[in-house]
């Protein structure tokens, strides 16, 4: 139990300090990553793994939305 509250605070302090810009979908990641992570025995590197598969997984998102709105209306 301590690690997962050890991996939870050093992830939170984390975020704080590179800003809300660059952790859209780091929290979700470190969360479940975390869960995941402490459920075999490696809380911190599952909370560092599930945010930086986050922020991966929002990039790419906003990355094809960019993309589609950019396209003219007729070929869509």
């Amino acid at each position: 139990m301590k690690r997962l509250i050890l991996g939870t605070v050093v992830a939170l302090s984390a975020l704080t300090a590179t800003g809300a810009a660059e952790a859209k979908g780091c929290i979700k990641g470190a969360l479940v990553g975390g869960v995941a992570g402490h459920m075999a025995g490696h809380g911190v590197m599952g909370a560092a793994a599930g945010c930086a598969i986050g922020r991966h997984r929002a990039n790419s998102k906003a990355k094809a939305a960019d993309q589609q709105a950019m396209q003219p209306a007729g070929a869509r």
